[in-house]
């Protein structure tokens, strides 16, 4: 018998794919703009254990647009929030806390055991390596974006390496989020779309393939590219 905070899923996720989902293991990469709303959407959707890694402390310039963060956990490490909050929120889903950087050497072990990885990082090379090592696992990467009014998302399949044709200059170090920053609600949007995508690569249901969403809140658009 599914748990009662289930029920308004069964109007969409039927009762054996959302026992499917207890049994999923997800890695979040990043517990910022993006990464603390992942959590707080596939935690609440029931996916039963989530590994988050990120280095860093809450400071100031966070409390903007970063859902785990607050005046009163300033300079305490993300991913202890991680955990916390989803002890609070939902305490079937499971968070392991990783307070380190992903990097080549630890990559490999950080995604062992989980189906796929959720790119919520803000810098490109340390995308790269993501998507390097679940092409090496053999691991789908739902890979977001954020850049003030606008978002972007994509799928990147083992073996596509879509992320090299949307970032193709090797020397950039970061994205559109360091020129136009971040809001709050673009990147609870983006978050959104990463987070059913994720969902629909466990329930082997169709999603993103070889595009890129573009997200544009200013203007109210969406437009799906092609990536070739």
């Amino acid at each position: 018998m599914q748990p009662q905070r289930y029920l308004r899923n069964l109007l969409s996720i039927s009762p054996e794919e959302q026992a499917r989902l207890a049994e999923c293991r997800v890695l979040v990469v990043g517990c910022g703009g993006l990464g603390g709303f992942v959590l707080e959407y596939l935690g609440r959707l029931g996916v039963g254990f989530l590994r988050v890694v990120d280095p860093d402390t809450f400071n100031e310039g966070n409390l903007n647009r970063q859902l785990l963060s607050s005046s009163l956990n300033l300079g305490k490490p993300k991913v202890l929030a991680a955990q916390q909050r989803m002890q609070a929120v939902n305490p079937l889903a499971r968070v392991e806390g990783h307070q380190t950087l992903l990097t080549e050497e630890n990559a490999a072990e950080l995604l062992s055991d989980c189906q796929l990885a959720v790119d919520c990082l803000d810098t490109i090379p340390a995308r790269r390596t993501l998507q390097k090592a679940c092409a090496e696992a053999g691991l789908p990467l739902v890979h977001g974006a954020v850049g003030g009014w606008l978002g972007q998302v994509c799928v990147v399949r083992p073996g596509e390496n879509l992320l090299d044709l949307i970032y193709p200059e090797p020397s950039v170090e970061h994205g559109e989020e360091y020129e136009q920053g971040t809001l709050s609600f673009s990147a609870g949007m983006v978050a959104a779309v990463q987070a059913a995508e994720t969902a629909k690569l466990l329930l082997g249901k169709p999603g993103l393939r070889g595009e890129l969403l573009v997200l544009d809140l200013l203007n109210a658009s969406f437009q799906r590219l092609r990536l070739e």
